[in-house]
């Protein structure tokens, strides 16, 4: 059995109001909810970087609110959850230099979580090209760990990075550094995380008995295939859950779902396709007006659960008693799980109520899954010890400055204007081809927001009325166009789509993805791989960001065949946006 630990998770949410001081707010009523977590016994505090994702997060600067809460807190670690690597979001150097100055005002409490993004807001505003944010996350961890521990870092030169040798100071306080995790929303993710022997951020909501399986099949990776993308492995697997707690269930559930829900709801709005005008779109009204549609009926969620699950009608998450959530993560535990992190700070979620669940957990849950966590966590370390040293070994090791080399500006910019020339696209062709992808993503962009009006606030009848046979064929076309073969992990077969009408008559289409290509006919496929069937108006919403998949087949209105773990690659494997 494993040693499970406790966190908080904050995106720092604010739904739109106007009112004035609200931010200032925020910030200091989670400060003083830290105080009471480190009081009180939660292990860990982690904090999201996102940028221009209003009313979802206002955490663009991590790492000073974390700072903030070092000054305030004793033992609980403060972890990045996460730092976002692209180099266009943050220069790897910064990245080094900021880590490891919270580690020292902390006193060494720091983990360091990474990631790469994936809303169109911030990948856009910082110019990442989609395509390219997993090559660059992977260039930018190997840079920053190696700044970490080569004194001084011997320079670097990449399509994406060009820095010449320097020492990066300061230094970190944990040796070689701090502990490196990796932000997931499904299982080809947690394997990823797996085999760079790196803990893994899990953001899927998923119940116990799934997550099971991805712990088996993350420590089993760890074990055999691992290359570590640092100089130390992190073997933890954490869930990330809503929770409202309180004696009387009916009350948890009064006081914490709306702030589930809308944390849900929002996460969908900025990761799906949903058209967003900054300054103007207010997400908070959109969820009161179409949450129940989007898969978050509050009237799903009722008080008489004699256990609780993560998804049941709509997202409830840890929503209950301590009765009910040290059940929960009980299961948790027993699957593998390592630890379990809370959002409670989510919607319009009240200061007072969530001080009052943070002081519950620590008095009536917590205490139950103390005893003996130091020793079966000693037994898993020693279980891992040949297997991390192994992965260790493929690590290529720290590497040393060239002797005599010394700074030299004029040469030093030199050099970094060939680097920069060799990473550009030469030619009249390739320039061309920049400018044409560039022009066809504004134009898509633009389209997408016209097919959302078109279909937003429509009934199944005038959806399927104004988009027959006819229609479908372009969209599934336009699906084939977009298909980019770097987000399919190397899938090839056939994706077949059974689209029902209101008369009963079912339209069936298949994607058949071969040689790097994909190709869009009417019709049954003959070996589907997997099969979604759906509403046809419903697969429309959804292409048009005006329905969330997730909600879709809680509610029964979208049902899977075949391989379950495939649906969640499909958005990015055909153009769109997938969380984290």
């Amino acid at each position: 059995m494993v040693a499970i630990r406790f966190g908080l998770f904050y995106e720092h949410q604010m739904p739109r109001t106007g009112e004035q001081g609200e931010e200032q707010r925020l910030y200091s009523d989670a400060l003083d909810q830290i105080e009471i977590a480190d009081r009180v016994g939660f292990d860990y505090v982690w904090e999201v970087e996102h940028h221009f994702l209003e009313e979802y997060s206002h955490s663009s600067a991590p790492e000073v609110f974390l700072a903030a809460a070092s000054q305030r807190t004793k033992r609980i670690r403060l972890g990045h959850g996460i730092v976002q690597l692209p180099p266009g979001v943050n220069h790897p150097a910064r990245v080094a230099e900021r880590v490891a100055t919270l580690d020292l005002v902390s006193g060494g409490r720091v983990d360091f979580g990474t990631g790469e993004s994936s809303s169109s807001a911030e990948l856009g505003g910082f110019g990442v090209r989609r395509g390219e944010k997993r090559a660059q996350w992977s260039d930018a961890i190997d840079a920053i760990t190696r700044m970490f521990v080569e004194e001084p870092f011997a320079g670097w030169e990449s399509k994406y990075l060009q820095m010449p040798p320097r020492n990066v100071i300061p230094k970190t306080v944990q040796k070689p550094h701090p502990p490196l995790w990796v932000a997931c929303s499904r299982r080809e993710t947690i394997h990823f995380a797996a085999r760079n022997g790196i803990g893994a951020l899990s953001f899927s909501f998923v119940e116990p008995e799934d997550a099971a399986k991805w712990t088996e099949e993350y420590y089993r990776i760890i074990e055999n295939e691992c290359v570590p993308a640092g100089f130390a492995v992190n073997p933890n697997v954490t869930v990330v859950l809503p929770m409202m707690l309180h004696e009387d269930e009916a009350v948890a559930i009064d006081r914490g779902i709306d702030g589930a829900h809308f944390f849900g709801f929002a996460l969908a709005h900025y990761y799906g396709t949903t058209p967003h005008d900054p300054g103007r779109t207010n997400v908070w009204e959109e969820f009161l007006e179409r949450r129940a549609q989007s898969g978050f009926d509050r009237d799903q969620i009722i008080a008489n659960a004699e256990a609780l699950n993560v998804n049941v009608g709509s997202l409830r998450g840890a929503v209950g008693t301590p009765d009910q959530v040290a059940d929960l993560i009980r299961r948790y535990e027993a699957a593998g799980v390592d630890q379990v992190s809370f959002v409670l700070q989510a919607g319009n979620n009240k200061h007072e109520h969530i001080c009052e669940s943070i002081e519950l957990f620590g008095k009536s849950v917590l205490p139950r899954f103390v005893e003996g966590r130091e020793e079966r966590e000693a037994q898993k370390a020693e279980r891992l010890a040949p297997a991390i040293e192994a992965a260790l070994a493929r690590r290529k090791p720290a590497r040393e400055l060239p002797p005599g080399y010394r700074i030299d500006e004029d040469a030093e910019l030199v050099r970094a204007r060939r680097a920069k020339r060799a990473a550009r696209p030469t030619g009249v062709r390739p320039a061309l081809a920049l400018v044409r992808d560039e022009a066809r993503g504004s134009a898509r962009r633009q389209m997408q927001k016209g097919f959302y009006r078109l279909i937003h606030g429509r009934s199944d009848a005038e959806i399927e009325r104004r988009f027959g046979p006819r229609a479908q064929r372009v969209f599934f076309a336009g699906m084939a166009r977009q298909y980019d073969a770097s987000m399919a992990g190397g899938f090839e077969g056939e994706l077949e789509f059974r689209l029902t009408r209101a008369d009963g008559t079912v339209s069936p289409w298949t994607i058949v993805v071969r040689d790097g290509k994909a190709r869009a006919r009417m019709g049954e496929a003959r070996e589907p791989v997997l099969t979604i069937i759906t509403g046809a108006a419903d697969f429309l919403r959804t292409l048009s960001g005006d329905a969330n998949p997730a909600s879709l087949l809680m509610d029964g209105k979208l049902k899977l065949r075949g391989d379950f773990e495939l649906a969640p690659k499909l958005s990015e494997m055909f153009g769109g946006p997938s969380p984290y």
